[in-house]
C-alpha cells in the first residue's frame, strides 16, 4: 500500500462513500414515491420516435439518480418484449444525459446545508402526518446524508495535499489520458455507480489533488465503467436485451475514443463556457474566507467537471440520435442469432424493475391483466367444447391452464419481491389486492378444467343431455362468462364504479343457478332426467356459479376491499 494511503484515509473514504450511496439511494426512493404513477405515465409516453425516446430516459433517470438502474430497467424491459431495439437506444441516450443532473447538485457549494437538510429531512419523515411530506422529508434527507458523505470524503483526503507521491501519480494521468479513462472506468465498476465515482472525483479535485486534465480523463473512464453495470445484468437475457446493453456500451466508448482525439478542444469548449480559471488554489486567509473554501482547495473546478460530464453526454446524444437505427444494425450484427420462439413465458414482469416500484407495480398490474384475459379465453373455449364435444379443443386448454397456473406463481413471487421494497402504503395496499386477483383468477382455471374434464367424462360415459340441459348450461355459461368479462375490462379501464353492477350480475348467476337446479330436481321426479346424467349437470351448475364467486372477488380486489 502507498505511503499515503494510511488507515484514517481509507476509513474516511469508505465512511464517505457508504454515506454517498445510501443518500443518493434514500434520495432517489424519495423522489421515486413523491413521482408515484407519473413514472409509469412518463414511460407510457414511448413512441418509435427517438427523441421522445430520449426525453423519456433523461426524465426518469433524473427521478431514480441513476443512469445504471435506467439502462437495467430498460434491458428488462426489452427482455420482457415491451421495447424495441430502437426505442431502447433512444431511452438509453437520454438516460446518459439525465445521470450528469447530480454532478451537477454535487458542483453546487451546499455542502455546509447538508445537516440542516438532514434535520428538516428527518423531521418531515418521522413527525409529518401527510404522505407527501413525507417524501419530501425522505428526499431532503437523502439529499443531506450524500452531501455529508461528500464531505467526509474530501476532509479523509486532505493528508494527501502533502504527498509528493500522490503529486506524480496525478502527473502522471495528466500526462497519460487513457490510464486516466482506465482509472475512471475501473472505479465505477467497483463502486457500481457513476454518480459515486464521480463524486470521489470532484471531492478529490475541489480539495486541489488533481488536475483538471486529469480529472476530464477520468471522468470519461467514468462514462464506459457505467455501461459494464447494464451488460452484466444482460447476461442470461433474450438476444435483444443483450444488444440493448451492448449499444449503451458502444455509444459510450466510441464517444470517449473521439474525445480523447480532441481533448484539447473539449479543454478549451469547457473553459470557454464554465466561469474561473479551474487550476486556481485558494492561497491566503483571505481567499479562502471570500470563496468559503480551505486554503490549497481549487473552488472553480468543480463547476468545469460538472460541465465536461454533461457537455459530453450532451454532444453524444447529439451525434448518436440521428444513427439509432445504424446502432441497432451494428448490435445486431455482433450479436447474431434469433430468437428461439416459447410456448409461455412472462411478457411484462421482470426482476430487474424491481428497484424502481412504481414501474414495477405497473408490470404486474398488466401481466395480471394478461391472466386475466387467458382466463377468459378459457371460458370461451370450455364453453365450446362442452357444445361440441370436440377433443382436439382440449390440449390447447391444457396449455392455457398451464399458462395461468405459471402466472400465479411468478406474479406472486414478484408482489412479494416487491413488498419487500421501500415502497408508499398505496402501493402496499395494491400488491395486496393483485395477489388477491391473481389466486382468484387461478381459481377460475381451475374450475375451468374441473368443466372440460366433466365434459370428457360426459362423452366418455356416453351421457346426453337434453335440449333443455344444454340451453340452460349455455345460459349460466353466458352469463358467468359476461360477468368475468366485465370485470377484468374494468380492471383494464381501472374503473372504481363497478360494484353495483357486479352485485346484480353476481346475484344473478346465483338465482339462475338456483333456478336450474330446481328446474333439473323437477326432471329427476318426472323421469325426464337420469340420475347420471343429473350429476354431471349439477356439478357443471357448480362450476360456473364458482366462478362467478371468484369473479365477485375479482370486484373487491379491484375496489380494495381485499
Amino acid at each position: 500500500m502507498p505511503d499515503f494511503f494510511n488507515q484514517t484515509m481509507l476509513f474516511g473514504l469508505l465512511g464517505g462513500l457508504g454515506l454517498f450511496l445510501f443518500g443518493m439511494k434514500i434520495m432517489s426512493e424519495g423522489l421515486q414515491k413523491v413521482a408515484g404513477d407519473r413514472m409509469r405515465k412518463i414511460l407510457a409516453a414511448l413512441t418509435n420516435n427517438r427523441v421522445i425516446g430520449m426525453l423519456v430516459g433523461l426524465a426518469v433517470t433524473t427521478i431514480i439518480q441513476s443512469s445504471s438502474a435506467t439502462t437495467v430497467m430498460v434491458v428488462g424491459f426489452v427482455n420482457a418484449g415491451l421495447m424495441s431495439l430502437v426505442q431502447a437506444i433512444g431511452v438509453v441516450l437520454g438516460a446518459n444525459i439525465g445521470t450528469t443532473v447530480t454532478a451537477q447538485l454535487i458542483a453546487f457549494k451546499i455542502t455546509k446545508f447538508a445537516l440542516p437538510a438532514i434535520g428538516i429531512g428527518a423531521g418531515l419523515k418521522l413527525f409529518s402526518r401527510s404522505k407527501k411530506w413525507v417524501y419530501i422529508g425522505e428526499v431532503l434527507l437523502g439529499f443531506g446524508i450524500l452531501f455529508l458523505g461528500l464531505s467526509v470524503m474530501k476532509e479523509a483526503f486532505d493528508p494527501l495535499k502533502g504527498s509528493a507521491e500522490f503529486r506524480d501519480f496525478v502527473l502522471l494521468i495528466g500526462d497519460n489520458h487513457l490510464l486516466g479513462v482506465l482509472i475512471g472506468a475501473i472505479m465505477t465498476i467497483i463502486v457500481q455507480s457513476s454518480t459515486a465515482s464521480i463524486g470521489i472525483t470532484l471531492a478529490l479535485a475541489s480539495n486541489g489533488l488533481l488536475t483538471f486534465e486529469a480529472s476530464v480523463a477520468i471522468i470519461l473512464g467514468e462514462n464506459i465503467g457505467t455501461t459494464i453495470t447494464a451488460n452484466l445484468a444482460a447476461i442470461g437475457t433474450n438476444l435483444a436485451a443483450r444488444r440493448t446493453a451492448l449499444a449503451h456500451f458502444l455509444f459510450n466508448f466510441i464517444g470517449v475514443a473521439y474525445m480523447l482525439i480532441l481533448f484539447p478542444v473539449l479543454l478549451q469548449l469547457i473553459a470557454a463556457l464554465t466561469p474561473g480559471d479551474p487550476e486556481f488554489v485558494v492561497q491566503t486567509p483571505e481567499q479562502a474566507a471570500a470563496m468559503g473554501a480551505a486554503i490549497g482547495d481549487k473552488p472553480f473546478i468543480a463547476r468545469h467537471i460538472a460541465n465536461t460530464h454533461t457537455l459530453f453526454n450532451i454532444i453524444n446524444v447529439i451525434i448518436f440520435l440521428p444513427l439509432v437505427g445504424v446502432l441497432a444494425k451494428l448490435t445486431t450484427y455482433m450479436i447474431r442469432g434469433k430468437e428461439e420462439e416459447m410456448e409461455f413465458h412472462l411478457q411484462y414482469i421482470d426482476n430487474r424493475v424491481l428497484n424502481t416500484p412504481p414501474i414495477a407495480l405497473g408490470q404486474a398490474r398488466a401481466e395480471t391483466r394478461r391472466m386475466g384475459q387467458i382466463c377468459l379465453e378459457m371460458v370461451d373455449e370450455t364453453v365450446k367444447f362442452l357444445m361440441e364435444g370436440d377433443e382436439k379443443s382440449i390440449p390447447p386448454l391444457e396449455k392455457k391452464e398451464n399458462a395461468v397456473d405459471i402466472l400465479q406463481k411468478e406474479i406472486t413471487d414478484f408482489l412479494v419481491a416487491l413488498s419487500q421494497m421501500s415502497i408508499t402504503q398505496e402501493t402496499s395496499r395494491e400488491i395486496s389486492s393483485l395477489m388477491h386477483m391473481v389466486n382468484d383468477l387461478e381459481r377460475v382455471g381451475d374450475h375451468c378444467e374441473n368443466l372440460w374434464r366433466l365434459g370428457l367424462r360426459k362423452k366418455s360415459q356416453k351421457v346426453i343431455f337434453s335440449e333443455v340441459a344444454n340451453q340452460e348450461i349455455l345460459d349460466l355459461a353466458g352469463q358467468t362468462r359476461e360477468f368475468l368479462s366485465y370485470v377484468v375490462n374494468a380492471f383494464e379501464r381501472r374503473d372504481l364504479t363497478i360494484a353495483a353492477k357486479s352485485d346484480v350480475m353476481e346475484n344473478g348467476i346465483d338465482e339462475l343457478e338456483e333456478v336450474l337446479r330446481n328446474n333439473h330436481i323437477s326432471r329427476l321426479n318426472t323421469g325426464e332426467c337420469g340420475v347420471l346424467q343429473g350429476l354431471i349437470y349439477i356439478d357443471m351448475l357448480h362450476n360456473f356459479e364458482k366462478i362467478g364467486d371468484h369473479t365477485f372477488n375479482l370486484t373487491k380486489a379491484i375496489l380494495g376491499g381485499r
